[in-house]
C-alpha cells in the first residue's frame, strides 16, 4: 500500500477547513449507497475535483458503504469526504460494528459473486485502513487520494 503524507488517523479530519469537510448521516440500507454516491457526488463537483478523482472516490465510497451495511449490524452510516491541506481527499465511512475489523485480504475465485470490494479499495486508493470509530464506536474504514488540485 503506497503511503501518503497524512496522519495515520484521519478521523474528524482535524485541522481541515470545515468548508473542505462533508459529512453525511444515512441510515444502513441498500438505498444508502446511492445516497451517498448522489451526496457525495455534488460535494467533490463543487470542490472541482478532477473527473478521475471523483469517479475513483465514488467507487471506494460504494464499496465502503456496502461493506459497512452487510458486515456490520449498523442501523445508520456515517460518511465524511475531507480535502485536507496537503491537498489529500479522505473519505471515511464509520460504522456500528462491535467488533474491531482487521479486514484480511480476500482472494476470490471466479466463481465468487462478491470479496472484491477491498482489492478495489487497494488498487484505487493511495492510502487506505480501517480502526475504532471516535463517532460510532464501532469502526472506520478510511482511503486517501491525491486530489490532483494545486
Amino acid at each position: 500500500m503506497p503511503s501518503l503524507t497524512s496522519p495515520p488517523s484521519p478521523q474528524l479530519l482535524a485541522g481541515t477547513a470545515p468548508s473542505r469537510v462533508h459529512w453525511l448521516e444515512l441510515k444502513a440500507c441498500p438505498s444508502g449507497v446511492g445516497e451517498a454516491r448522489r451526496a457525495m457526488g455534488e460535494r467533490l463537483r463543487t470542490w472541482q475535483l478532477p473527473e478521475q478523482v471523483r469517479q475513483d472516490a465514488l467507487l471506494i465510497l460504494s464499496e465502503l458503504v456496502t461493506n459497512a451495511i452487510r458486515h456490520t449490524p449498523s442501523t445508520r452510516i456515517l460518511c465524511c469526504a475531507g480535502l485536507t491541506a496537503n491537498r489529500l481527499l479522505h473519505l471515511e465511512v464509520h460504522d456500528e460494528g462491535l467488533t474491531a475489523r482487521t479486514l484480511p485480504p480476500r482472494d476470490p475465485s471466479p466463481e465468487d459473486e462478491g470479496g472484491r470490494g477491498l482489492l478495489l479499495v487497494e488498487h484505487f486508493a493511495d492510502a487506505w485502513g480501517a480502526e475504532r470509530s471516535v463517532l460510532t464506536g464501532g469502526n472506520t474504514v478510511w482511503a486517501a487520494f491525491a486530489s490532483g488540485r494545486g
